[in-house]
């Protein structure tokens, strides 16, 4: 008998469109590609994801791709959650710096970097997504990348020069070059 999964998401309003996409196309393509059914509340941002049969890894990844969708991913890029390949991670900004929203504002803007530079290298250097919205940072990578991003997100957000977390990813990277052999 297959199983019922259910689950309900609340994700920001503006955000809605680009979970829907042009006449329903991405949340077509989402319920395809997991197997999972899709109804969504545009005026209040709900969206409940049911899984009439669905295996529960084709059902977690797509309540991923809501809330990466959410967190401000492109449905192309939220996408890359469906099957094991990627992993999401979100990051509440306020946790690591306090409340103030000139302190939050202040540290987000350094995860970006002047013109876009901080998270194009971080994403380059680690083959990863990365969004920066609201309170929060999210991050899609591959599970052996998830650690080093999420630790180069928290050390710029705790002040960390930009060099040093360069520096750091591509000593990681070279290291990993060394043993991949």
């Amino acid at each position: 008998m297959p199983s019922e999964l259910f689950e309900s998401i609340r994700i920001p309003k503006e955000r809605i469109g680009a979970l829907i996409g042009k006449s329903g196309k991405e949340k077509k393509r989402l319920e395809g590609l997991s197997g999972v059914k899709l109804e969504i509340d545009s005026e209040s941002g709900e969206v409940e994801v049911q899984g009439h049969g669905a295996n529960a890894e084709n059902f977690y990844s797509a309540v991923n791709v809501v809330k990466a969708i959410g967190r401000g991913f492109s449905p192309e890029n939220a996408m890359l959650l469906i099957g094991r390949d990627y992993l999401l991670d979100i990051i509440k900004v306020s946790d690591i710096v306090g409340g103030s929203e000139k302190a939050l504002a202040t540290k987000r803007g350094r995860v970006i970097g002047r013109g876009g530079k901080a998270r194009e290298t971080i994403e380059r250097e680690t083959n990863s997504k990365i969004s920066v919205m609201g309170k929060t940072i999210a991050i899609i990578a591959r599970p052996d990348d998830i650690e080093a991003v999420r630790r180069a997100v928290e050390m710029l957000l705790q002040g960390a020069n930009h060099s040093m977390i360069y520096k750091f990813l591509q000593r990681r990277r070279l290291e990993g070059k060394k043993f991949s052999i």
